[in-house]
């Protein structure tokens, strides 16, 4: 019973960190990346729709990203939520394709987007904190309805200790790794 539970919250864990990764993916570092856009929602037919499947994104410089629409009557729409979007990026429409010049990073601007990710990096560590209370509050719950002895709960929670400490060394190591790229000139 507590095994079962211990896979789930297993999973549920391993879901807040792919979250995590992928908020990450659209932080701009000193290189261009699809992930930088390709979740940005653009407004096409009245329905919020990711840009990935609006449009094919490429990478043909390090510093460039170009997005060419299937539609070509989406060209505008991309445009707008790319200037609506907080990437800070001016898009270069030809008329065919949208070019996407990354100008290098300042100093102060690393700073800021370090400061992002120490942000969206406690977020997922108080997202792990909550998925290990509830999972202790389901033990206790299931002592208390006597499925369960007083040693196999204090059992579970050190074992449910140890899964919070490791996916919360995985979100360190995230962050550190994310903000070395950021940090790179």
């Amino acid at each position: 019973m507590i095994k079962d539970l211990l896979k789930e919250t297993e999973s549920h864990m391993q879901k807040s960190i792919h979250s995590l990764q992928e908020d990450l993916g659209t932080i701009r570092t000193g290189r261009a990346h699809p992930g930088l856009v390709e979740r940005l929602h653009v407004e096409y037919y009245g329905a919020p729709t990711p840009l990935m499947q609006l449009a094919t994104i490429s990478i043909p410089e390090p510093r460039t990203i170009m997005i060419k629409p299937f539609d070509k009557t989406a060209l505008k729409a991309v445009e707008k939520a790319i200037l609506a979007s907080d990437l800070g990026l001016n898009p270069n429409n030809d008329g065919q394709v949208i070019r996407l010049n990354l100008p290098p990073l300042t100093e102060q601007r690393r700073r800021d987007l370090a400061k992002q990710v120490h942000h969206r990096l406690e977020e997922a560590r108080v997202s792990l904190r909550n998925i290990r209370r509830d999972s202790i509050k389901d033990i206790k719950d299931f002592e208390s309805e006597k499925l369960v002895s007083e040693d196999e709960r204090k059992r579970g929670e050190d074992d449910l200790q140890k899964l919070t400490d490791r996916f919360t060394a995985e979100v360190d190591k995230i962050g550190q790794n994310k903000e070395r790229e950021i940090m790179e000139v």
